[in-house]
């Protein structure tokens, strides 16, 4: 009886614990709710700080305790960076913008739309300055576009070219056994090649500087219409390293002032009638500035697929035909949606979840406009899901292409040989089975062999028909190769440069609609442990650990090699991950 009463204790207890802790983060939540609402004062400068990571699509979470706690990861959605500014060059509060940020998380594509806008927010009068005390590349060439830019006495540009690097690991395998037997179509397709040799083949040298050259090209045009500088002065600029220092950067007149940040605040002020009130472009999007009012019942879905493409669900991060189809076939079913815009950030991945998602694409597109905008990447599987819109819209520097399929599975024979293990099979068929530990056979080989060249067909016909071309049209600018958007059009893989909001324009052009609004899909749901992850409460995770230790930067190319370990059937896939310094 007496344990029958402490484990009834003990129950009642942990209840009681239970409903505690619930009230008390409803309590955090009712305290973090209750704070003032974020007011835009009289005589504002917007500050830019895009040092946050930056995603095309950045949606709320659904579950009240992530955002009330504070428990979400810190993210800033271009697509409220372009309406914010949208809406600060009307809004009489607004002075200027200020850009001061270290380091701009965000690809190149995204850097140049949001250059683009804050050109266009120069249109209505108002000023742009640009401080820093060290500029990155990147980060000069948004930051150019300000009326005057300035620099700290003892600071620095690193204004150099673009340069990328690529990972060989065939002497590496040769020497301890350890191999990815590869299967390909496309002598451009190069994500495979640095495990079958150990230097950059002519191919992959040739796209690879196309490639740079054309982004290149986007960025000392850009530069060298806002400073007034030559693009051959860029160069040589670029080629001697000269903006090493504030003085040299000054002389070569890339920057107007050398001043610290103190005198930077003071040049601000001349432009205020009284106190200078900042605002944050985070704090400004809160306001409710990072969307644009519309009262119009006609709506255009804008449905976001961003990150690589793999057989599943889906999240935030990676684009599975499950989330991607159920949002397509809620903005097909709705009759208020007019028109169908398909934002594609991604670098490709599974060949059967793009097939899935271009069949729901094609079966969309019979009853409503389809656009696709491209953003940073939309290459191999990403470009498979855009090929059969109505229209496609790129930005220059986006990276597309990459028509080619390939197959690549780890072999351990020689290791498992040089370290005494032997590996005997069993088998009731003569199938083509692969074992990890027996080198590959070419009953294996064929059959493998002929599912990639299945798929690169299948691929380069998908193509032929979206973009109304012959096979062998397609086939002589596929075989894995990249371009950007400016040398995709001319090759006819894209039909116009402009970001998201040019193609959302064409798409209610072709729906034949002149008042409208926008609705982002997809929705994703978290679970709350998903949501709790981030607690300080809770055991953080192993890639939070990671981040935490590598930063941001190495953290990425920590994860781009880990998800080689979830790369299963055939991929269309980018020929190599770039990383462009």
């Amino acid at each position: 009886m007496k344990f029958l009463r402490n484990l009834l204790a003990s129950t009642l207890g942990f209840f009681i614990a239970l409903f505690l802790i619930f009230l008390f983060f409803i309590a955090i939540a009712s305290i973090i709710g209750s704070e003032d609402e974020i007011i835009v004062k009289s005589n504002s400068i917007l500050e830019l700080d895009l040092s946050t990571p930056i995603k095309d699509y950045a949606p709320k979470e659904d579950n009240p305790f992530a955002e009330k706690l504070g428990l979400t990861d810190n993210k800033l959605a271009l697509n409220k960076i372009i309406n914010a500014i949208e809406n600060a060059k009307t809004d009489t509060k607004i002075k200027g913008i200020s850009i001061k940020t270290t380091y701009i998380n965000a690809g190149v594509a995204q850097t140049q739309a949001i250059r683009a806008k804050i050109e266009d927010f120069k249109e209505s009068g108002k000023f742009v300055y640009a401080y820093n005390d060290v500029y990155s590349q990147k980060n000069y060439y948004l930051s150019s576009v300000a009326d005057s830019l300035f620099l700290n006495p003892v600071g620095a540009i690193d204004f150099k070219g673009l340069s990328t690097e690529v990972l060989y690991y065939k002497d590496f395998e040769d020497k301890y056994g350890v191999k990815m037997e590869v299967i390909r179509h496309g002598k451009y397709k190069s994500a495979v090649e640095p495990y079958l040799t150990n230097k950059m083949s002519d191919a992959n040298r040739e796209q690879t500087t196309s490639l740079l050259k054309s982004i290149w090209s986007e960025i000392t045009g850009a530069i060298s219409k806002s400073r007034n500088i030559s693009i051959e002065q860029l160069n040589l600029i670029a080629d001697n390293a000269n903006g090493r220092n504030a003085a040299l950067s000054k002389e070569n007149n890339l920057i107007d002032g050398i001043i610290y940040e103190d005198e930077y605040k003071e040049k601000l002020a001349l432009h205020t009638d009284k106190k200078i009130n900042t605002i944050s472009l985070e704090d400004y999007i809160n306001s409710g500035k990072g969307r644009i009012s519309s009262t119009a019942k006609n709506k255009i879905a804008v449905i976001y697929a961003q990150g690589q493409i793999m057989y599943a669900e889906g999240n935030e991060n990676i684009i599975g035909q499950g989330i991607i189809n159920k949002a397509i076939r809620k903005a097909r079913k709705d009759k208020n949606v007019k028109a169908i815009v398909l934002r594609v950030n991604s670098p490709g991945g599974s060949a059967l979840a793009s097939e899935l998602i271009w069949r729901e694409l094609e079966l969309a597109k019979k009853d409503k406009p389809l656009v696709v905008s491209m953003g940073n990447l939309a290459a191999s599987g990403g470009y498979y899901i855009a090929c059969n819109a109505n229209k496609i819209v790129a930005e220059p520097t986006t990276i597309t292409g990459s028509i080619g399929v390939f197959g690549a599975i780890p072999n351990f024979n020689k290791f498992a040989s040089d370290i005494g293990i032997n590996a005997e099979q069993v088998s009731t068929n003569n199938n083509p089975n692969y074992s990890v530990f027996e080198p590959m056979n070419d009953k294996f080989y064929n059959v493998t062999k002929e599912g990639v060249e299945h798929i690169y067909t299948t691929f380069v016909n998908r193509v032929a028909t979206g973009r109304n071309m012959t096979f062998e049209q397609v086939n002589e600018i596929a075989q894995g190769r990249v371009w950007t958007g400016k040398e995709a059009l001319k090759n006819g893989l894209v039909d116009k440069l402009g970001n998201l909001n040019d193609a959302i324009v064409i798409a209610a052009e072709l729906a034949n609609i002149e008042s409208y609004k926008t609705r982002n899909y997809p929705t994703y749901k978290k679970e709350l442990k998903d949501v709790l992850k981030f607690s300080p409460f809770v055991k953080a995770s192993k890639e939070e650990i990671l981040k935490e230790a590598l930063g941001d930067e190495n953290y990425q190319l920590y994860n781009n090699i880990n998800q080689i370990k979830n790369l299963k059937g055939i991929q269309a896939r980018m020929p190599f991950i770039l990383q462009i310094k």
